[in-house]
């Protein structure tokens, strides 16, 4: 067997999202920060990116983690979050799966009941708090960054169609969010192919029509990730939420072929944006859980920790909780004569 390249990595979900771990097989990266570490990546080692998120080794649903040495002095690791089509700053299903990777293949050594560490991100420190019993992360609780709502109840013309009422705001990624009961759309797991279009011709609107940029970090721009969201599903959960994450190029002569793919969790950073939503709109408040259900019923759970301001916004700083779970370890090798060193997509996935 001829090898060029070998990636190892630990196989998990958080609440139904995948969330691959690299642990090893990772070039040097430059950077004085996580951050800049990620954009290092993305400009000399993308390759890496698209080698493990498209098939053969890959899906359209995937997303990816790499482990990096934190360049904080209070962090015991970094992490760079990698999907189809972009590099986010910040994940919650991401950062449960490597939250659960860490303690329970002993990168990091557990506590039990409870182990708290620090995790450098490219949108900033992340501490966390896992609970643990025998053996297995059973809860993963953690502090996110600021998150806060940049316009509220605006309006953009959409593809197909006509005048969508937004909302655009920050939780880790800029989301666009729309209520789906506006578009008579059910959020349901197997109505996927309908909430993807719909939200990718809402989303490419929003990026034209409402573009924004965070004022801490002005070359994280967005929205770059839809949120429609909806009632609660039943008790215990106070709304529900679907969440497209693009999969490719929107064309918006023809919105009925747009590319995207359901996340399968409530997503944490698309509840923390719904929760600075609802703050700004008076409806959640500091204490208070925000029970989010996603499209295969499983939940997250935020909550309003305190109240802050972030450039001229103001922002909330919430927390958010989760389980994950790993169910396989790989090794990923890539044969130098193998025509696909970059991976492919194909139309009846992609």
């Amino acid at each position: 067997m001829r090898i060029s390249r070998m990636i190892q990595a630990v196989e998990a979900h958080a609440e139904g999202e995948p969330g691959r771990v690299i642990t090893g097989g990772m070039p040097l990266l430059k950077g004085d920060t996580v951050f800049e570490k990620m954009q290092s990546m993305a400009r000399d080692h993308d390759d890496i990116r698209l080698m493990m998120l498209r098939e053969p080794r890959g899906n359209p649903a995937l997303c990816c983690n790499a482990l990096v040495p934190p360049c904080h002095p209070e962090a015991d690791a970094g992490f760079i979050i990698m999907e189809q089509q972009e590099y986010p700053p910040m994940s919650g299903s991401n950062t449960i799966c490597v939250v659960t990777v860490l303690l329970e293949t002993g990168i990091l050594p557990m506590m039990e009941p409870v182990t708290e560490l620090t995790l450098e991100t490219p949108a900033g420190l992340i501490r966390v708090r896992a609970l643990c019993r025998d053996g297995k992360v059973t809860r993963v609780e953690f502090r996110n960054v600021p998150a806060f709502a940049v316009h509220l109840d605006a309006t953009v013309e959409v593809a197909g169609l006509g005048p969508v009422a937004v909302d655009i705001a920050w939780g880790g990624m800029f989301f666009v969010l729309a209520d789906a009961e506006q578009l008579g759309i059910p959020l349901d797991a197997e109505n996927g192919r309908q909430i993807v279009r719909v939200s990718e011709a809402i989303r490419h609107a929003a990026v034209e029509q409402l573009p924004v940029a965070h004022p801490d970090n002005p070359q994280i721009t967005g929205p770059t990730i839809t949120n429609l969201w909806g009632p609660p599903i039943g008790e215990g959960t106070h709304g529900r939420g679907a969440i497209t994450i693009s999969t490719g190029p929107f064309d918006p002569a023809r919105p009925e072929d747009a590319s995207g793919i359901l996340d399968r969790s409530p997503c944490g950073t698309g509840t923390c944006a719904k929760m600075a939503v609802l703050h700004a709109r008076g409806l959640l408040k500091p204490g208070e859980d925000y029970v989010n259900a996603g499209p295969l019923g499983t939940t997250f759970t935020g909550r309003i920790l305190e109240e802050t301001t972030l450039g001229p916004y103001k922002a909330i700083v919430p927390s958010l909780s989760g389980q994950g779970w790993i169910y396989g370890q790989s090794n990923y090798t890539l044969d130098p004569s193998d025509p696909f060193p970059e991976g492919f997509t194909a139309g009846d996935m992609w």
